[in-house]
């Protein structure tokens, strides 16, 4: 039976909506408490400071929505991780998977849900082509990449360079040129986070596009092109050039296996310095901020992965995208919160706090914390189409991310010995077979 408003009633809803009016609230600041009880988990690979501020935009989707939002964190196999989530019959709503070959095998096993009208209008206003290209399976959409990396960065104490009297170098043979002028001063030149291959395979990456070019670079991710091809040969070889001078490395080629990814942020920004630079993503600011307490564009500075002879600039990024699944209890509110993080209100949340890079081209770039981030996103957004995606994320997994196999044991061993590029482009070629094949 319908419920006949009383005049009472009348009075209490007017001075509701009256209150409502008065402090402001509204559909899109959260006055809308469509999904209030709702319980909605997703699962990432975040943990540190990346869980915390991204718990801040989930909150922020709560008091907009009314949703209740549970972060589950993988480790880093999410794949493996979450695989195993969906076959207990316990799959979260929304995943955040860190490469293309995972999203590929999620919906071939049918876990995906295609994003909503409401997703995809927001993914083709607010991206440009090339993260819906990434995003898509088949053609159809099924990820948005709300965090991204540029990977394409180089970070060093600004005061070691005038120490050593060296500026930003724009090619590969003076950035070497500049270590051995760091290590002549008393530190080493690179911290080098080996004992995580993933880093070693952002090494490669860089030198292979900017020597071989984009469409190589393709074709090689694709497996279109087989890692002995003179390309990969050549660029393991110019690797090698560093890896091989033990003393530019802080602790040695054994140093740098025995040293993992926050470590190597430890030894150039940490309170002890062991060297001048450290090569990886944009998110090197976050930990030298929240961990070093070090002022970016003061004491941590960065410039772009210097070019080969000839070669261009590479820009290589990488992203999570926050898929729903089919199997979740709650899927439908989920693609809500997808869509909320395919918003630039939503982006603005985390760009505020630092150790962040939206690839959402609406977000005002003055939002950003601080300069130097500014100049990474401004880089980033800038370049569109012309950036790649991080090689090995899409690789099947079992070549391009697993840790302790594959391309990230073969490059560990490449740091250890380098003296033989066309062996380890024969190890590449054999494993990466394999797995394609799989």
């Amino acid at each position: 039976m319908r419920r006949q408003d009383t005049p009472l009633a009348c009075c209490i809803a007017l001075l509701l909506v009256s209150s409502v009016a008065c402090s402001g609230l509204s559909e899109k600041d959260g006055g809308d408490k469509e999904l209030s009880g709702t319980r909605i988990t997703v699962a990432g690979a975040w943990t540190g400071s990346e869980q915390k501020n991204f718990q801040k935009v989930l909150d922020a989707f709560s008091d907009k929505t009314g949703a209740n939002v549970t972060f589950v964190s993988t480790g880093n196999n999410v794949s493996t991780a979450v695989g195993g989530m969906i076959e207990d019959g316990d799959a979260p709503d929304v995943a955040l998977l860190p490469q293309l070959g995972v999203l590929g095998q999620f919906e071939r096993n049918g876990w995906l849900e295609p994003l909503s009208v409401s997703a995809r209008e927001a993914v083709d206003a607010n991206y440009a082509d090339v993260w819906r290209e990434y995003g898509s399976v088949n053609g159809s959409l099924y990820g948005v990449y709300y965090k991204v990396a540029n990977k394409s960065a180089v970070w060093y104490s600004p005061s070691v360079f005038a120490e050593a009297n060296v500026g930003r170098p724009t090619t590969f043979a003076e950035m070497l040129s500049a270590g051995q002028a760091i290590s002549d001063s008393g530190l080493a030149a690179f911290a080098i986070a080996g004992r995580d291959g993933w880093t070693l395979t952002d090494w490669f990456e860089n030198v292979y596009l900017s020597q071989a070019g984009p469409e190589k670079y393709d074709a090689l991710a694709a497996h279109e092109l087989k890692w002995t091809d003179a390309s990969v040969v050549e660029a393991l070889t110019s690797l090698g050039k560093l890896f091989k001078e033990d003393h530019l490395i802080a602790g040695g080629r054994e140093g740098a296996l025995n040293t993992d990814f926050p470590g190597s942020v430890e030894k150039v920004f940490g309170t002890e310095p062991e060297a001048g630079m450290v090569f990886e993503g944009d998110f090197v600011a976050g930990v030298a901020k929240d961990r070093f307490g070090k002022a970016i564009g003061q004491d941590v500075s960065f410039f772009s992965f210097p070019a080969a002879k000839g070669g261009i600039f590479p820009i290589i990024s990488g992203g999570d995208a926050a898929v729903v699944l089919k199997d979740g209890k709650n899927s439908a509110a989920g693609m809500k919160l997808v869509e909320y993080l395919a918003t630039a209100e939503a982006a603005a949340v985390w760009a505020k706090l630092g150790g962040f890079l939206s690839p959402n081209k609406r977000l005002d770039i003055h939002t950003y914390d601080s300069l130097t981030t500014r100049a990474m996103a401004d880089s980033l957004i800038a370049a569109e189409d012309q950036v790649r995606f991080d090689m090995s994320d899409q690789a099947p997994a079992s070549f391009g991310g697993t840790s302790g196999a594959s391309q990230w044991r073969i490059l560990q061993n490449f740091l250890r010995d380098p003296s033989d590029p066309e062996s380890a482009a024969a190890e590449l070629e054999e494993a990466a077979a394999e797995a394609y094949q799989d």
